[in-house]
């Protein structure tokens, strides 16, 4: 189930007759119209904070956003209403996962620079990081690694998980993860220079 299926049902109105209250024990129960009301009522809120963190991006921002509503709908049974408002439940989460999208970004600007690092420097003017990332995201080279280590830098580059996470992905120890990871860097490292100087 994604937030597009959700947002598409209707609610029958009901979604402005709910006071918050009610909305956030039905979407706890497992109410999908209540998370449907949920995203219309404060999923603005949500795009408005994603997008400030972001930069204006507003393709980003919305991509937060569903992230946001669909760990409400998988963690609902966690929010406490002892704890504090849901909006305040709502917000951490939003947090988390601006976070997560930073980490993101911060990762393929790592792995661009590492990339024009490896290639060196490049004289021409026009070219910028896309050309390099574009250059270097090595279709060729990382099909040619062994599957465990193509793999780890798949997830890791492709799907922006860090190894803590990889390793929950693949059930292999981190240390596994850690070790495929460096021996296909110092791979890929090695045919890029060879490449380059051919």
């Amino acid at each position: 189930m994604t937030v597009d299926s959700i947002t598409e049902q209707c609610v029958d109105g009901r979604r402005e007759a709910l006071s918050d209250t009610d909305l956030v024990q039905g979407l706890v129960a497992g109410d999908e119209e209540c998370l449907t009301a949920a995203y219309h009522r404060w999923g603005t809120l949500v795009h408005t904070l994603a997008g400030r963190s972001l930069g204006g991006d507003t393709r980003e921002a919305e991509d937060v956003t569903q992230q946001v509503f669909l760990a409400v709908w998988q963690g609902r049974q966690g929010y406490r209403p002892e704890r504090g408002a849901f909006v305040g439940w709502l917000v951490g989460i939003t947090r988390r996962k601006i976070a997560d999208a930073l980490s993101a970004r911060t990762r393929r600007t790592d792995l661009v620079a590492a990339a024009g690092a490896l290639l060196g420097p490049v004289d021409d003017t026009r070219a910028r990081p896309e050309t390099v990332l574009d250059r270097v995201l090595l279709r060729g080279e990382l099909a040619r690694l062994p599957a465990p280590q193509r793999r780890v830098l798949h997830l890791a580059f492709y799907e922006d998980l860090t190894q803590p996470q990889i390793a929950q992905r693949t059930g292999w120890p981190l240390g596994t993860v850690k070790s495929h990871s460096r021996r296909g860097l110092r791979q890929l490292r090695h045919c890029l220079r060879a490449q380059a100087v051919g």
